[in-house]
């Protein structure tokens, strides 16, 4: 669970969260004019109530009762308006508000480097820019400005007691104490739990969205009862944590109903009891509007503490989007060098990395790569291939070393001018819920359908996309499930080589396709390295075989570097590799 301020208050928090309003000052301020409004209405009822009954229904004063109720009527539909007014552009403030706040979280996270990523949970980081969102706007919409105008009307409606009768409100005085005491204990109670709550959605939100993103996996090794399990016993925590809210609920509103009954009983009977003594006469008017009083200051003190509910729930809400937005999990992009024509010269000097402290993955690696060369890079699982490309794009920072392009190290480049020359493709490749055109072009607006077609038919795809329903429009649904692996490989393949990039990184990409797709993507291959810089990273023999150099690596040291023939004379440890993996695909 996250560590949420203990604070039933923070003001400093919220005072950030002010600072949201100021594009919107002008609505803030009509928003607060009307809650101050919508109180004077509130409390003009009871008194005019009360001038009806003393003043004209018991004195027959038919004039003074038409106007009176004529008066009335005008203040009910003036706080019928502003009520209207106030709940209306209190919630456009607070989705305004939480619109603002929502870019600014994702285009902060968009910088994120991959480490953090690798570090958090998707459901949690969905929760926070979704679900947490609402409730920061339910601060405006339901919390801040509905607390002000129910203090404001309590206060005037206690001054009005005092005003027009002391000596009862003297005695509804006497037993606000007690439920101010419960208001005090609830809010309390009520701020633990919904930072369970939080949690738990949270937690409930991470298990749903891995597990329907795995659900392959989950039927293939029959899992199906277990995760289900998991899952009631999460939903059954879930559940827990709302039925605290609601036990809590349960019990504070009827204790608040019944002190405010007991109120509305006390001013009955001692006003009554005043009448029939002879000891004072209290006017049946007054009896009547403290009976309304006293619903305007209890009730809205019952309101305040589920208000301040929704502001506590907003408050946790905005402290753990604060917290992702105060997060510096970025690459520092203070290089200013815009490379317009990159040739393709690499070097790496030395590189140390490591993804955790302390455990390095690549132990000084040195290699380079000259313009228009094809490398390829191989070895077994985890000696560092990948590695090589995430640092070369900058996703991960290195330990120590250097990286160079073109003689430049790529910590001087802007990170859009470094990534805008480099194109990956990766084994497992991510296509959105989107047209075959949107997912190639990625929505720039300079690469046209009629660019995509011709380079489609170049690398010789366009046959395969123009066999689709719907061709190039067809929409390949989330992560791109409509297509085979080796049809989103050649559609990756497709959008690299639109981008027109100076280096080219294929990795793994030849994996796992059927030999049909494989063939097309060794024809597209061929195309797009033709003139650029091109690293491959792959175990197929027909692309190891025509790359220029390849450098072989175990445990994140190279240990061998060469072409395919004198690799193979050297006998050493990419012959293992060679005899291990591809003779057999030779002889064949």
């Amino acid at each position: 669970m996250d560590k949420d301020s203990g604070k039933a208050f923070d003001k400093r928090l919220f005072k950030r969260l002010l600072m949201h309003t100021k594009p919107y000052r002008i609505t803030f301020y009509g928003v607060a004019l009307s809650a101050v409004l919508i109180s004077g209405f509130a409390i003009l009822t009871p008194l005019l109530l009360r001038e009806i009954i003393d003043d004209a229904i018991k004195k027959s004063n038919e004039e003074k009762l038409f106007w009176l109720t004529l008066a009335m009527l005008g203040v009910l539909l003036a706080q019928v308006i502003f009520q209207l007014l106030f709940n209306y552009y209190a919630n456009w403030l607070g989705e305004s508000v939480i619109k603002d706040i929502r870019v600014n979280l994702f285009k902060h996270m968009l910088g994120f480097r991959m480490k953090y990523y690798d570090n958090s949970s998707l459901g949690v980081l969905v929760t926070r820019a979704v679900a947490d969102m609402q409730r920061i706007g339910e601060i405006f919409s339901q919390g801040f400005f509905v607390i002000v105008a129910d203090l404001l009307k309590m206060l005037v409606a206690a001054g009005v007691m005092l005003i027009i009768n002391w000596r009862l409100a003297l005695i509804v005085f006497a037993i606000l104490p007690v439920i101010v005491y419960a208001t005090r204990l609830f809010q309390q109670a009520m701020k633990v739990a919904f930072i369970e709550v939080r949690a738990q959605v949270s937690n409930l939100n991470s298990f749903v969205q891995e597990r329907i993103a795995g659900m392959k996996i989950v039927q293939l090794f029959t899992r199906e009862y277990l995760e289900g399990e998991k899952f009631r016993n999460i939903n059954e925590k879930h559940q827990n944590a709302w039925l605290k809210t609601v036990w809590y609920n349960s019990i504070f509103f009827p204790i608040a109903e019944i002190v405010s009954s007991i109120g509305v009983g006390l001013i009955v009977w001692y006003g009554g009891l005043q009448n029939v003594s002879g000891l004072a006469q209290e006017e049946f008017g007054t009896i009547f509007a403290f009976i309304l009083l006293i619903d305007m200051l209890f009730r809205p003190l019952r309101q305040i503490a589920d208000k301040f509910n929704t502001l506590q729930m907003g408050m946790v809400a905005a402290n753990r989007v604060f917290k992702i937005l105060d997060t510096d999990s970025h690459i520092k992009n203070v290089g200013t060098f815009v490379n317009e024509a990159m040739k393709g010269n690499i070097t790496f000097d030395k590189v140390h990395f490591g993804y955790l402290e302390n455990e390095e993955v690549l132990h000084g690696i040195s290699f380079k790569v000259q313009a228009g060369e094809t490398i390829a890079i191989v070895g077994a699982t985890g000696a560092g291939k990948s590695t090589i490309i995430n640092l070369l794009n900058r996703f991960y920072e290195i330990n120590s070393g250097s990286i160079l392009i073109d003689g430049i190290d790529i910590k001087a480049h802007t990170l859009t001018s470094l990534r805008k020359h480099i194109a990956v493709v990766l084994q497992d490749v991510f296509l959105f819920a989107d047209t075959i055109t949107n997912n190639i072009s990625l929505k720039d607006a300079s690469i046209t359908a009629e660019m995509i077609k011709k380079a489609a038919e170049q690398i010789g795809v366009d046959e395969f996309i123009s066999s689709l329903p719907k061709g190039y429009e067809y929409n390949v649904k989330e992560r791109g499930s409509m297509l085979s692996s080796g049809q989103r490989q050649l559609i990756a393949f497709l959008r690299a080589y639109v981008s027109n990039p100076s280096i080219l990184v294929l990795d793994e990409a030849t994996s796992s396709v059927d030999t049909y797709s494989e063939q097309l993507i060794q024809r597209a291959t061929e195309k797009i390295t033709e003139g650029r810089t091109s690293i491959i990273i792959a175990h197929r023999l027909a692309t190891i075989k025509k790359a220029d150099k390849i450098i072989v690596m175990d445990a994140g040291k190279i240990v061998e570097t060469g072409t395919h023939q004198e690799l193979l004379k050297a006998r050493g440890y990419y012959r293992d590799l060679y005899e291990a993996q591809f003779l057999a695909e030779e002889v064949a």
